[in-house]
């Protein structure tokens, strides 16, 4: 009995903090995305971890890697913390932040970005309405080979052709 306990007790890992830092610190988990992240400490890969987190439903947490990942230049961060806030997830619907975070991945030359911002500009949708300005950009994007650009460019700029039919009431003149 005596040596199944020892046996056990030294499989199980030892979480304890030392004069050197976190012995057998956490690996692979959210929780260690997120402590990186506070730290400044993130890469493509964790970045990319932030849509998994958000499709879990997680929403306040890849909040927190995103912010991080868009501080660190990552277009692909800008654009989905423009989603989050487009949508209410993890904070309250803010359209002219997510357009202001259209605006930052557009300016940083994401094609999604410019795509999103020439959507939020024909829309009129957290920012003055200039269809042309809009039209411009889902151009630009288009030319950089986004093939959703291409689809609306396509199809004549309607803007049902890459809005789902559920998201009409969002985007319905306020007046």
């Amino acid at each position: 009995m005596r040596v199944t306990i020892a046996l056990i007790l030294a499989a199980t890992p030892v979480l304890a903090e030392s004069e050197y830092g976190a012995l057998n610190p956490e690996e692979m988990t959210i929780n260690r995305l997120l402590e990186n992240a506070a730290r400044g400490q993130v890469s493509m890969t964790s970045c990319a971890s932030g849509y998994f987190i958000t499709k879990a439903g997680r929403h306040v947490e890849a909040r927190q890697l995103f912010e991080a990942c868009a501080a660190a230049g990552y277009t692909g961060a800008m654009t989905w913390m423009s989603q989050l806030d487009d949508n209410g997830l993890g904070a309250a619907e803010d359209p002219d932040s997510a357009a202001a975070w259209d605006r930052r991945a557009a300016e940083a030359g994401d094609p999604v970005g410019m795509f999103n911002l020439g959507l939020d500009m024909m829309r009129g949708r957290g920012v003055v309405q200039d269809v042309d300005g809009g039209r411009a950009l889902v151009d630009q994007a288009a030319r950089l080979g986004l093939p959703t650009a291409k689809r609306l460019q396509a199809a004549g700029y309607d803007l049902d052709e890459v809005t789902p039919d559920a998201d009409n009431w969002k985007y319905a003149p306020m007046f």
